[in-house]
Order: structure tokens, then C-alpha cells, then sequence
């Protein structure tokens, strides 16, 4: 049976490295390089959020950007990033948090979120969630209302769903089951 038009295989344009920093690495360029997977994906993402009322997107860097500020543009909203520390040349809040294999300090400018807006916090891939719950953490002390994480890859396999809670909704357009997916 042949799939429709419209379907794209994300999983076969994610390139599995399997000893990156001590982890199973997950290297989106392939599906970033393919024009029509890209725009796929970015246009399903778009889709799942339409008529959210979304007024700015957050994204971490470095691959968080590419999917969260070409999703702002989609959606015709605002795109913040948060960087890590000493990128961002306006005065700042940081948050030092454990990654999987380090610590890392984030910032994200002081004036970048008006109190009350509503931020989709998009980020490439949901791993364990500590930099997900870092982001949340910094756009929540601007007076950022959270309504939503999105994601490219979802790496079911280390629960990061789960240390999220149920306070936010959580959306991945690709699950990981295994790390050998």
C-alpha cells in the first residue's frame, strides 16, 4: 500500500549517533537539509498550534532556533531566544540546571517577555526535560504564562513527558521508542 502525498518519514532523515558526549545522539541536519521534510515538519507543527492564542515562541539554542523561529514566522508571532550564558548583550536572567551530561547556564534578556503573554516554548528534542523545565523556569520568573511544549523528537524512552508533569501541555511530532528507533 503506497502512503498518501502528504506523508513524510521524519524518522528516516533523523541520523542516529550513538557515542555523542557519553549519549545516544540525535542529529536532525538530514532532515533539515531535505527542503520538502523541513517544510513538513514545520507546517504540521504550525498545524497543531493554529488558533492557540500564541503570542510569542521561546526557543533554546542552538537547534531549538531553527525549529522555533521558522514555526514564529509560520504562525505570524514572536520569536525570543534563550542562549546560553554571556551570548545575549541586554541585561539578563540566568538559571544554572544538570543536562544529561553537564551543567549549563541559560539567560534570556530581561524586557523579552511582557507579563502575562502567553509562550509556546519549542525546542528540537525532549530528552530527559531538564532544559525544557529550565526554559519554563525563566519565561515563568518574566511573568510568561506557559501554554504549551513543543517538539521536533520526542525520546519516549527517558520519560522527559513525565518529569514535565500534567501542568503543560506537551506535543511531539516525532516519538523516539528506543534508542536504537
Amino acid at each position: 500500500m503506497n502512503k498518501p502525498d502528504n506523508v513524510v518519514d521524519f524518522k528516516s532523515k533523523i541520523r542516529r549517533i550513538p557515542e555523542f558526549k557519553g549519549v545516544v545522539f540525535w542529529d536532525i541536519t538530514p532532515l533539515l537539509k531535505d527542503k520538502v521534510c523541513f517544510h513538513e515538519a514545520v507546517k504540521q507543527l504550525a498545524d497543531h498550534y493554529k488558533g492557540k492564542s500564541i503570542d510569542v515562541i521561546v526557543s533554546n539554542e542552538a537547534r531549538g532556533f531553527i525549529i522555533g523561529a521558522a514555526l514564529a514566522y509560520e504562525l505570524g508571532v514572536g520569536f525570543i531566544p534563550i542562549r546560553k550564558k554571556g551570548k545575549l548583550p541586554y541585561q539578563c536572567e540566568n538559571l544554572t540546571y544538570k543536562k544529561e551530561y553537564e551543567c549549563d547556564t541559560i539567560e534570556i534578556h530581561q524586557d523579552a517577555i511582557e507579563k502575562g503573554a502567553n509562550v509556546l516554548i519549542i525546542d528540537d528534542l525532549l530528552a530527559t526535560g531538564g532544559t525544557i523545565k529550565a526554559n519554563i523556569e525563566l519565561v515563568e520568573k518574566l511573568g510568561g504564562n506557559v501554554i504549551g511544549l513543543g517538539f521536533l523528537i520526542e525520546l519516549c524512552y527517558l520519560d522527559g513527558r513525565k518529569a514535565l508533569g500534567n501542568k503543560y501541555e506537551v506535543y511531539s511530532l516525532i516519538q523516539l521508542k528506543t534508542t536504537n528507533a
